[in-house]
């Protein structure tokens, strides 16, 4: 009797350690099949990151080319206003000349309006900056219409 009381409860040391093991080996597929599921996310976190920063690029990139171009024509439009191959076009209106002492009326300067060197300088300033300005809200609109949004 007591053989069989040890081979008894030998054979339920056996049963219990061996449920023990099949719940660590439930434990630790549960985990893995976790593991797998979170590095199989971050995989596609990582894809969508990686597309999102293309095109942030070649946004930027594009912006980026426009707004050279825009200052070299600025440039360009600079160099002939000062060599006078071209002239600005102003709208400016004279005020009428103030009758002289003899009662003739005229103008002393008949030539045409244009801006000082100061303020010429002043315009092409305003020009590359507004290129500036308009580059950038272009630049942010596609940012977020083709990355935010997405």
């Amino acid at each position: 009797m007591r053989e069989g009381s040890f081979i008894l409860l030998l054979c339920l040391l056996a049963w219990f350690g061996f449920d023990l093991l099949q719940g660590q080996r439930d434990t630790a597929r549960a985990e893995r099949d976790a593991a797998q599921g979170e590095v199989s996310g971050l995989r596609e976190a990582a894809r969508i990151s990686g597309e999102m920063l293309a095109e942030r690029d070649a946004i930027d990139l594009k912006r980026t080319q426009e707004l050279n171009d825009e200052r070299a024509e600025n440039d360009v439009l600079r160099l002939d206003v000062a060599a006078g191959r071209k002239r600005l076009r102003l709208n400016a209106t004279c005020s009428a000349p103030a009758e002289s002492e003899n009662g003739a009326g005229g103008l002393d300067d008949g030539a045409a309006a244009e801006l000082t060197a100061d303020a010429r300088q002043d315009y092409f300033t305003l020009r590359d900056q507004l290129a500036l300005s308009r580059q950038m809200i272009l630049g942010l609109q596609d940012h977020v219409r083709r990355v935010c949004l997405r």
